[in-house]
C-alpha cells in the first residue's frame, strides 16, 4: 500500500465508531411526549452542531421541539430535585 491510498487508520476509525454510537443511542419513545431536563450548553452545542444530548434520565435524542408545550418528564424531575438538595 502506499501513502497516497486511503487505509483507513484512526481518524476514519473514530468517526464511524463516533456515528456508530450516536446511531445507536437515539432513543424512540417519551422524549415526544415531555420535555426533559438537559445541560444548558448542551443544547446550544446541538443546535450548532446537530448532535443528540442526553437528558438527565438518560434519554438522548435531538432536540427539536420547543419543550414549553410539554410536561416534564417526571424522571428528569427527579433527578434535579435530588441535585438542588445537596
Amino acid at each position: 500500500m502506499s501513502m497516497t491510498e486511503p487505509g483507513g487508520g484512526l481518524d476514519v476509525m473514530d468517526r464511524e465508531l463516533e456515528k456508530l454510537l450516536e446511531d445507536e443511542a437515539i432513543e424512540p419513545g417519551d422524549h415526544e411526549r415531555f420535555s426533559h431536563y438537559v445541560k444548558k450548553d448542551k443544547i446550544l452545542e446541538s443546535a450548532i452542531s446537530g448532535k443528540p444530548v442526553r437528558a438527565l434520565c438518560g434519554k438522548k435524542w435531538i432536540p427539536g421541539r420547543d419543550p414549553e408545550k410539554f410536561p416534564v418528564c417526571p424522571d428528569c424531575k427527579k433527578i434535579y430535585e435530588r441535585m438542588k438538595a445537596e
